[in-house]
């Protein structure tokens, strides 16, 4: 009923003909998206969950299904398959971590400093997710199709946050511009993961900071500056390489892994 003011009076607004239907098709909507989301994200908690404790061949659907307390037809609701799911959990580590760098950078100057926390945090994932590494290193990127993946993108992003601040260091006259940056990223990357290879095999341990500090020495012992004496440069740049490689050396108790 409607008053001289113009107003209703009577009945509340969603319970005239059709506002309420609206307004509650909207509400169920909304509970269903809400729904959907959070099985997904149940369904990939417990994928990490059982992938980080049984690897990627010995997890059974059922298994991860059971822990996220839905049937298993669910899965495939949401997944193509075990190795979909597979790709879906790394990607959203790697947006997780790319997150976290970002923030983290924003706080931190110069380049050393930059590139060694960097270097830090590779190792530091590492140690504390062998699991999760090792599923990356063996089941997607040795895949055929592992370039047209969105985890190939995001690694890319991942290492062109270091070739960024390489870049940083060259444009602000402290490190050589005559180096490819390719070559300088597979070094970094081939320098920890061949450090951290014994580690992902369950033999022996290794310090994420002192590594970080050894290999950060390493690139930046090669990539510095020469003096005005070339000859006398040179020489300086190849007897700290040998102290960093040494340092590496002593790191691993002198065992290539």
């Amino acid at each position: 009923m409607v008053g001289g003011d113009g107003r209703l009076h009577g009945k509340k607004e969603s319970e005239l003909p059709g506002r309420g239907l609206m307004t509650n098709g909207t509400a169920r909507r909304q509970v269903f998206r809400l729904s959907k989301e959070r099985r997904v994200s149940d369904i990939m908690a417990a994928a990490r969950s059982v992938f980080r404790e049984k690897g990627y061949e010995d997890a059974p659907l059922s298994d991860i299904a059971e822990r996220a307390n839905v049937v298993e037809g669910s899965i495939y609701r949401y997944f193509e398959n075990k190795r979909d799911l597979l790709v879906k959990v790394i990607e959203d580590w790697y947006e997780s971590m790319l997150a976290d760098y970002d923030q983290r950078l924003a706080g931190i100057t110069g380049t050393r400093n930059r590139l060694r926390y960097m270097i830090w945090r590779h190792l530091k994932t590492i140690h504390d997710e062998p699991a999760l590494c090792n599923l990356m290193f063996q089941f997607l990127r040795t895949g055929k199709d592992y370039s047209h993946t969105a985890v190939h993108e995001l690694n890319r992003r991942y290492t062109r946050r270091t070739l960024d601040i390489v870049r940083e260091g060259v444009d602000a006259g402290e490190l050589r511009d005559d180096v490819s940056l390719a070559l300088v990223r597979d070094m970094i990357y081939g320098c920890v993961e061949h450090r951290t290879w014994s580690y992902l095999r369950g033999e022996g341990e290794f310090d994420p900071d002192a590594t970080a500090d050894a290999i950060v020495e390493l690139i930046l012992s090669g990539l510095r500056k020469l003096g005005p004496d070339p000859a006398s440069g040179r020489a300086d740049v190849a007897e700290r390489i040998e102290k960093a490689v040494a340092r590496l050396e002593s790191l691993a108790g002198g065992k290539n892994p």
